[in-house]
Protein backbone atom coordinates (compact mmCIF):
# COMPACT_ATOMS: atom_id res chain seq x y z
CA UNK A 1 0.00 0.00 0.00
CA UNK A 2 1.03 3.52 -0.87
CA UNK A 3 0.35 6.55 2.12
CA UNK A 4 0.17 10.15 0.55
CA UNK A 5 0.27 12.65 3.47
CA UNK A 6 -2.40 15.78 1.66
CA UNK A 7 -1.04 18.56 4.43
CA UNK A 8 -3.33 21.54 4.40
CA UNK A 9 -0.78 23.08 6.55
CA UNK A 10 -1.24 23.89 10.48
CA UNK A 11 -3.52 25.97 11.90
CA UNK A 12 -4.43 27.40 15.56
CA UNK A 13 -7.62 26.58 16.80
CA UNK A 14 -9.59 28.99 19.86
CA UNK A 15 -12.47 28.35 21.59
CA UNK A 16 -14.27 30.01 18.66
CA UNK A 17 -13.54 26.95 16.27
CA UNK A 18 -11.99 29.22 13.64
CA UNK A 19 -8.72 27.52 12.15
CA UNK A 20 -5.98 30.47 12.06
CA UNK A 21 -3.02 29.42 9.46
CA UNK A 22 -0.12 28.98 11.68
CA UNK A 23 3.82 29.56 10.00
CA UNK A 24 5.48 26.89 12.47
CA UNK A 25 8.87 28.38 11.01
CA UNK A 26 7.96 31.93 11.40
CA UNK A 27 4.72 32.75 13.97
CA UNK A 28 5.70 32.46 17.36
CA UNK A 29 3.58 29.95 19.72
CA UNK A 30 3.26 32.49 23.06
CA UNK A 31 0.76 34.80 20.66
CA UNK A 32 -1.43 32.57 20.14
CA UNK A 33 -4.63 33.29 22.32
CA UNK A 34 -4.80 31.02 25.62
CA UNK A 35 -6.16 27.86 25.14
CA UNK A 36 -5.67 27.76 21.72
CA UNK A 37 -4.54 24.25 20.37
CA UNK A 38 -2.04 23.64 17.26
CA UNK A 39 -2.87 21.17 14.93
CA UNK A 40 -2.03 20.05 11.32
CA UNK A 41 -5.12 19.39 8.88
CA UNK A 42 -4.23 16.06 7.20
CA UNK A 43 -6.03 14.00 4.72
CA UNK A 44 -5.00 11.30 3.52
CA UNK A 45 -4.61 8.78 0.40
CA UNK A 46 -4.06 5.22 0.57
CA UNK A 47 -3.44 3.16 -2.44
CA UNK A 48 -4.35 -0.18 -3.05
CA UNK A 49 -4.46 -2.80 -5.36
CA UNK A 50 -8.34 -1.89 -5.54
CA UNK A 51 -8.70 1.72 -5.07
CA UNK A 52 -7.59 4.98 -4.39
CA UNK A 53 -9.05 5.55 -1.24
CA UNK A 54 -9.16 9.03 0.66
CA UNK A 55 -9.42 9.30 4.32
CA UNK A 56 -11.33 12.13 5.42
CA UNK A 57 -11.19 15.68 2.96
CA UNK A 58 -9.92 18.35 4.78
CA UNK A 59 -11.16 22.45 5.31
CA UNK A 60 -12.78 22.48 2.00
CA UNK A 61 -10.28 25.41 1.28
CA UNK A 62 -8.77 26.92 -1.93
CA UNK A 63 -5.80 28.17 -2.72
CA UNK A 64 -4.58 30.95 -4.91
CA UNK A 65 -5.45 29.77 -7.78
CA UNK A 66 -9.19 28.87 -6.79
CA UNK A 67 -9.05 25.10 -6.68
CA UNK A 68 -9.87 23.25 -3.99
CA UNK A 69 -6.91 22.17 -1.82
CA UNK A 70 -7.29 18.79 -1.86
CA UNK A 71 -8.05 18.82 -5.42
CA UNK A 72 -4.33 20.46 -5.91
CA UNK A 73 -2.87 18.43 -3.35
CA UNK A 74 -3.66 14.79 -5.14
CA UNK A 75 -3.17 16.33 -8.56
CA UNK A 76 0.53 17.44 -7.16
CA UNK A 77 0.96 13.26 -6.61
CA UNK A 78 -0.51 12.48 -9.90
CA UNK A 79 -3.55 11.33 -9.06
CA UNK A 80 -6.82 12.45 -10.64
CA UNK A 81 -9.46 13.63 -8.26
CA UNK A 82 -12.05 11.70 -10.98
CA UNK A 83 -9.54 8.42 -9.71
CA UNK A 84 -10.80 8.14 -6.09
CA UNK A 85 -12.53 5.32 -5.92
CA UNK A 86 -13.29 5.16 -1.93
CA UNK A 87 -13.96 8.24 0.79
CA UNK A 88 -14.41 7.09 4.20
CA UNK A 89 -15.12 9.65 6.79
CA UNK A 90 -14.28 9.59 10.27
CA UNK A 91 -16.60 12.14 11.28
CA UNK A 92 -18.34 15.26 9.74
CA UNK A 93 -16.91 18.27 11.63
CA UNK A 94 -15.65 21.18 9.10
CA UNK A 95 -12.20 20.09 9.71
CA UNK A 96 -12.51 16.90 8.31
CA UNK A 97 -15.80 17.28 5.78
CA UNK A 98 -15.20 20.64 4.32
CA UNK A 99 -13.57 19.27 1.15
CA UNK A 100 -16.21 16.67 0.50
CA UNK A 101 -18.56 19.26 -1.55
CA UNK A 102 -17.41 21.64 -3.88
CA UNK A 103 -19.49 25.07 -4.05
CA UNK A 104 -20.66 26.54 -7.16
CA UNK A 105 -21.26 30.08 -6.27
CA UNK A 106 -23.22 30.96 -8.99
CA UNK A 107 -26.26 28.38 -8.33
CA UNK A 108 -25.59 28.77 -4.78
CA UNK A 109 -25.09 25.15 -3.56
CA UNK A 110 -22.35 22.41 -3.44
CA UNK A 111 -21.82 19.26 -5.27
CA UNK A 112 -19.60 16.48 -4.92
CA UNK A 113 -15.98 16.94 -5.16
CA UNK A 114 -15.29 13.03 -5.61
CA UNK A 115 -17.85 12.31 -7.97
CA UNK A 116 -16.62 8.82 -8.82
CA UNK A 117 -16.00 8.12 -5.56
CA UNK A 118 -18.67 5.75 -2.88
CA UNK A 119 -18.70 7.88 0.24
CA UNK A 120 -18.66 5.89 3.46
CA UNK A 121 -20.29 7.79 6.09
CA UNK A 122 -22.02 7.16 9.17
CA UNK A 123 -25.74 7.53 9.42
CA UNK A 124 -26.03 8.10 12.48
CA UNK A 125 -23.15 11.34 12.67
CA UNK A 126 -25.11 12.65 9.50
CA UNK A 127 -27.91 12.88 11.54
CA UNK A 128 -26.47 14.25 14.32
CA UNK A 129 -24.41 16.74 12.49
CA UNK A 130 -27.37 18.12 11.38
CA UNK A 131 -28.81 18.61 14.85
CA UNK A 132 -26.04 20.06 16.59
CA UNK A 133 -24.87 22.52 13.81
CA UNK A 134 -22.41 24.99 14.10
CA UNK A 135 -19.89 25.62 15.30
CA UNK A 136 -18.42 22.11 15.02
CA UNK A 137 -20.65 21.40 11.85
CA UNK A 138 -21.23 23.41 9.14
CA UNK A 139 -24.98 22.03 7.85
CA UNK A 140 -24.92 24.03 4.44
CA UNK A 141 -21.74 22.10 3.36
CA UNK A 142 -23.03 18.89 4.56
CA UNK A 143 -26.31 19.04 2.33
CA UNK A 144 -23.87 17.70 -0.41
CA UNK A 145 -24.40 14.21 2.20
CA UNK A 146 -27.95 14.30 1.47
CA UNK A 147 -27.79 14.80 -2.51
CA UNK A 148 -24.88 11.99 -3.14
CA UNK A 149 -26.15 8.68 -5.00
CA UNK A 150 -23.02 6.78 -4.29
CA UNK A 151 -23.30 6.67 -0.95
CA UNK A 152 -22.84 4.16 2.24
CA UNK A 153 -24.47 4.68 5.74
CA UNK A 154 -22.40 2.82 8.15
CA UNK A 155 -23.69 1.84 11.80
CA UNK A 156 -21.70 -0.23 14.49
CA UNK A 157 -19.07 -1.98 12.85
CA UNK A 158 -18.84 -3.99 9.50
CA UNK A 159 -16.04 -4.81 6.59
CA UNK A 160 -16.09 -3.11 3.28
CA UNK A 161 -15.13 -4.96 0.25
CA UNK A 162 -13.55 -7.79 2.13
CA UNK A 163 -10.20 -5.68 2.86
CA UNK A 164 -11.71 -2.59 5.03
CA UNK A 165 -12.66 -2.78 8.46
CA UNK A 166 -14.98 -0.35 9.96
CA UNK A 167 -15.74 0.42 13.81
CA UNK A 168 -17.77 2.75 15.93
CA UNK A 169 -16.01 4.24 18.35
CA UNK A 170 -17.24 7.36 19.64
CA UNK A 171 -15.12 9.10 21.80
CA UNK A 172 -14.33 12.24 20.28
CA UNK A 173 -18.22 12.67 18.97
CA UNK A 174 -20.69 10.85 19.87
CA UNK A 175 -21.08 8.65 16.34
CA UNK A 176 -17.25 8.67 15.63
CA UNK A 177 -16.07 5.52 13.85
CA UNK A 178 -12.46 4.24 12.70
CA UNK A 179 -10.87 1.92 9.84
CA UNK A 180 -8.59 -0.78 9.16
CA UNK A 181 -7.50 -1.24 5.83
CA UNK A 182 -5.79 -4.48 5.57
CA UNK A 183 -3.91 -5.83 2.44
CA UNK A 184 -0.80 -8.33 1.59
CA UNK A 185 -0.15 -8.65 5.35
CA UNK A 186 0.09 -4.66 6.07
CA UNK A 187 -2.71 -3.02 7.86
CA UNK A 188 -3.13 0.89 7.72
CA UNK A 189 -4.96 2.37 10.86
CA UNK A 190 -7.05 5.69 10.54
CA UNK A 191 -8.47 7.24 13.88
CA UNK A 192 -10.00 10.20 12.81
CA UNK A 193 -9.55 12.94 16.13
CA UNK A 194 -9.78 10.05 18.57
CA UNK A 195 -6.08 9.19 17.21
CA UNK A 196 -4.88 12.30 15.85
CA UNK A 197 -1.14 12.72 17.49
CA UNK A 198 1.55 10.35 18.15
CA UNK A 199 2.20 11.80 20.97
CA UNK A 200 -1.08 11.36 22.47
CA UNK A 201 -0.49 7.70 21.54
CA UNK A 202 1.88 7.27 24.16
CA UNK A 203 0.42 8.81 27.45
CA UNK A 204 -3.00 9.24 29.12
CA UNK A 205 -4.08 12.09 27.64
CA UNK A 206 -7.85 12.98 28.19
CA UNK A 207 -9.05 15.53 25.52
CA UNK A 208 -11.37 18.68 26.79
CA UNK A 209 -12.77 18.93 23.05
CA UNK A 210 -13.56 15.12 23.18
CA UNK A 211 -17.74 14.16 23.99
CA UNK A 212 -16.28 10.92 25.98
CA UNK A 213 -12.54 11.91 26.48
CA UNK A 214 -12.28 9.07 28.81
CA UNK A 215 -13.25 6.49 26.35
CA UNK A 216 -11.48 8.19 23.72
CA UNK A 217 -7.85 7.62 25.64
CA UNK A 218 -8.85 4.06 26.37
CA UNK A 219 -9.34 3.46 22.97
CA UNK A 220 -5.83 5.19 22.11
CA UNK A 221 -4.23 2.81 24.97
CA UNK A 222 -5.86 -0.51 23.26
CA UNK A 223 -5.03 0.76 19.53
CA UNK A 224 -1.45 1.53 20.34
CA UNK A 225 -0.89 -1.66 21.90
CA UNK A 226 -2.39 -3.51 19.74
CA UNK A 227 -0.69 -2.20 16.51
CA UNK A 228 2.80 -2.69 18.03
CA UNK A 229 1.75 -5.84 18.12
CA UNK A 230 0.78 -6.52 15.05
CA UNK A 231 2.95 -3.97 13.18
CA UNK A 232 0.07 -1.55 12.34
CA UNK A 233 0.84 1.65 10.87
CA UNK A 234 -1.08 4.75 12.03
CA UNK A 235 -2.31 7.78 10.55
CA UNK A 236 -2.12 11.29 12.85
CA UNK A 237 -4.83 13.80 11.18
CA UNK A 238 -3.36 16.64 13.17
CA UNK A 239 0.13 15.75 13.69
CA UNK A 240 2.33 18.50 12.77
CA UNK A 241 5.76 16.70 12.99
CA UNK A 242 4.29 12.73 12.20
CA UNK A 243 2.11 11.95 9.57
CA UNK A 244 2.09 8.19 10.14
CA UNK A 245 4.67 5.36 11.68
CA UNK A 246 4.38 1.99 11.85
CA UNK A 247 4.39 0.39 15.06
CA UNK A 248 6.24 -2.52 16.54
Amino acid sequence: MNIIPLSEGSFSIDGTKRFVPFDTDRDSLTNRPAGSILVEIQPFVVVTSKDIILLDTGLGFHNADGNLQIHQHLLDHDINPLDVTKVLMSHLHKDHAGGAGLENKLLGHYHVSFPNATYYVSEKELAYAFEKGRPSFQPEELEVFRQMEKIQLLDGQGMIDGYITYQWSGGHSPFHQVFWIREDGETVFFGGDEAPQLHQMKSRFVAKYDADGKRAMELRQEWWAKGQEEGWTFLFYHDIRTPFVKAG
